[in-house]
């Protein structure tokens, strides 16, 4: 009996093309593209963002503050007031407040300006004596040229260009403080309205994924500001306590810059502090300078290794390197104002990538519908 014969498998014939792009080299070739055009994508994105950023900006503001302030309108909502009397009582009660620490500012500004004025010409000339007659190779020569051209560019016609853009910048200032309160007021009113409109396309998994984004979004951003605003407020107490003791002038003002300068980690408190040292050598002196500078730099030992872990808690995770890649990218794209939204933005970019695949079951539930009346 003879063994039947076992023909061997067919192999289809690949094309040259397929062979090509199936190797290791097309395979990374392959990969790189798509990697570009991710890039691409990306690069497009953000310059539309930036190109739109008078309308971007104040939507991020407004967005930042709205989860901020969302744990007072459940406690107005949760006290049977309606969510149009809940986000006017906020919202009216932020503006009287911030509208008060300018009017305090103002006032401490125009009654300490003359005496900080007299004191920075006298410091002008310690300084200049001290250029002349110090261990630096600097002669009168050198000083009274380098006056001559600052009074030169104030004379230009490049700094009256230059104001011209000040008073345009001024306005979209003005403009987009306008429409960020708007904003504010319909992200507050009915923000987790305009989020289920959002995700009303969506079901099953993806739109628990959108739910679990939406609340984690609400509660980093949330979290975030006001623990930066803890931490600032105790920080510009301390700083101003401290100036207003050493009788250093422009103390309220400098204390609400510290205040300010706390919502940009890393450098934000260094700059504010070398700030009021300067002002501190300006009125006052060597001496008392010195000791502003030990204060701030007892006040942020203190903040960064007490009171910001514990405030801060789960709300921003992120190594100094990212907050740092962050801060930098943030200022180049947006100034001072990208600056301070970089870091919380980039935060919550962080936590939606923590939660996109995380069990249904482990996500936040979503939130309560409101009673109808």
């Amino acid at each position: 009996m003879r063994t039947p014969r076992i023909d061997p498998p067919v192999t289809p014939a690949v094309s040259p093309l397929t062979r090509m792009l199936t190797d290791r080299l097309g395979t990374l070739g392959l990969r790189s593209g798509q990697i570009l055009l991710a890039l691409l994508l990306a690069s497009v994105l953000v310059f539309a963002l930036v190109q739109l950023k008078l309308v971007v900006i104040p939507l991020l503001i407004a967005l930042i503050i709205a989860s901020a302030a969302s744990p007072v309108l459940r406690w107005f909502r949760s006290k049977g007031l309606s969510a149009a009397v809940s986000t006017w009582i906020t919202l009216l009660s932020g503006i009287i407040v911030f509208g008060g620490v300018v009017t305090l500012i103002v006032i401490a500004v125009e009654n300490q300006f003359a005496e900080l004025a007299e004191a920075a010409v006298d410091g002008i000339e310690e300084l200049q004596t001290f250029l002349v007659e110090g261990p630096l190779p600097i002669d009168q020569a050198q000083i009274d040229e380098a006056a001559a051209g600052i009074t030169d560019f104030l004379t230009s016609s490049q700094f009256g260009t230059g104001a011209l853009a000040g008073v345009t910048v001024a306005g979209e200032l003005i403009t987009g403080a306008v429409l960020s309160v708007v904003i504010l007021f319909f992200f507050m009113k009915d923000g987790d309205r305009i989020w289920s409109f959002f995700l009303s396309p969506l079901k099953g998994e993806r739109l628990a994924r959108g739910r679990r984004i939406g609340t984690t979004a609400v509660s980093t951003l949330g979290g975030y500001v006001r623990g930066t605003a803890t931490v600032a407020f105790v920080d510009a107490a301390a700083i101003g306590i401290g100036l207003l003791v050493l009788g250093v002038p422009l103390a309220l003002p400098l204390a609400i810059l510290v205040f300010i300068g706390a919502f940009i980690p890393l450098v934000g408190a260094t700059a504010t502090g070398i700030l009021a040292a300067l002002v501190a050598l300006v009125a006052n002196g060597w001496g008392v300078a010195l000791i502003v500078i030990i204060i701030v730099i007892a006040v942020n030992q203190l903040e960064g290794n007490f009171l910001q872990p514990v405030v801060m808690a789960q709300s921003l995770k992120l190594h100094p390197l990212v907050i740092l890649i962050a801060l930098t990218a943030g200022t180049i794209l947006g100034g001072i104002t990208g600056a301070v939204l970089s870091v919380p933005i980039a935060a919550v970019g962080w936590a939606i990538v923590k939660v996109w695949n995380a069990p249904t079951a482990l996500a936040a539930p979503a939130p309560p519908r409101r009673k109808k009346r």
